[in-house]
């Protein structure tokens, strides 16, 4: 994918992290939010990463300012007009996400392929409400951006060849590797892992330690980190609302979320973001 100019829509951690990513690989960026503060936290966030970079010799102090200098940004969708590829990271929400794609089909030049960074809603029911279901696809980045190399590539029922093969040069420009998911909920990463971190919020329901149960994975799986730790890591509000989301459209009780992980999100206990989840980080 040649482009000039890539669109994100979104300043949050994902879209920060992909507007980075982006720049990064040379191209020139619009990150794109209604809202000024969230812009203004996302440049903060965007600076503090290429800043640690150079600390760690990862990167040139020049050439950390070259990324930072290709990231421009806008409150108004209407600059999206001129995008020549648009990434969207709004809210994981399918009417959110329905919205925003109305407006970027409506904005976007014909020609302009629309990505979605959702980890687990329908390619094919996003695409549904454009009039270029060829051209929208699914890439579903990983918290943190800068470091996960991984990105899932998801087709939607109508996406084409083209627009398929023109997004893999992107990910791959970008430095990372892309998997080719179905567009079933969870795609491949979502739909092992967070059966697997809510089976571990049951053992925890019913008499287990959060400790034990991550010092069981870490050593008898060799996981980097423990599902509950990796909870708090992502945000138990995040991930109840990705696996409440696959067990409704499955309707497959192996994916119903456990009462205690829908009553720590209704605590507030969302994790590290929080101050307290499965461990306590005041």
């Amino acid at each position: 994918m040649d482009k000039s100019s890539v669109g994100v829509l979104g300043a949050g951690l994902m879209g920060a992290g992909i507007a980075e990513v982006t720049a990064r690989g040379g191209y020139g960026v619009l990150l794109v939010d209604v809202s000024g503060k969230a812009l203004e936290k996302a440049k903060v966030r965007i600076k503090a990463s290429l800043d640690k970079s150079v600390e760690k010799g990862q990167l040139q102090a020049s050439a950390a300012q070259d990324v930072f200098s290709r990231i421009r940004s806008s409150e108004s969708y209407d600059e999206l007009a001129s995008a020549e590829f648009i990434v969207e990271a709004v809210y994981e929400n399918m009417p959110v996400k329905k919205e925003a794609f109305k407006k970027l089909d409506a904005i976007a030049g014909p020609g302009v392929i629309l990505a979605s960074n959702t980890s687990a809603l329908s390619i094919t029911e996003i695409a549904s409400v454009t009039k270029r279901p060829e051209k929208v696809i699914g890439l579903h980045f990983f918290y943190p951006v800068p470091r996960m190399k991984l990105v899932e590539m998801i087709r939607g029922l109508a996406t084409s060849d083209e627009s398929y093969n023109e997004c893999r040069a992107y990910v791959e420009k970008i430095g990372k590797t892309p998997v080719l998911a179905n567009d079933y909920p969870g795609f491949i990463v979502n739909r092992l892992l967070l059966p697997m971190m809510n089976e571990a919020v049951f053992l925890v329901m019913e008499g287990a330690k959060p400790e034990d149960v991550d010092a069981a994975m870490k050593l008898g799986c060799n996981h980097p980190m423990g599902p509950l730790e990796l909870l708090d890591f992502v945000g138990l509000d995040v991930a109840l609302a990705t696996i409440t989301g696959i067990y409704e459209n499955m309707r497959d009780s192996k994916y119903r979320p456990c009462p205690l992980f829908v009553k720590m999100v209704e605590a507030g206990w969302l994790g590290r973001k929080s101050g307290r989840g499965f461990y306590n980080y005041s």
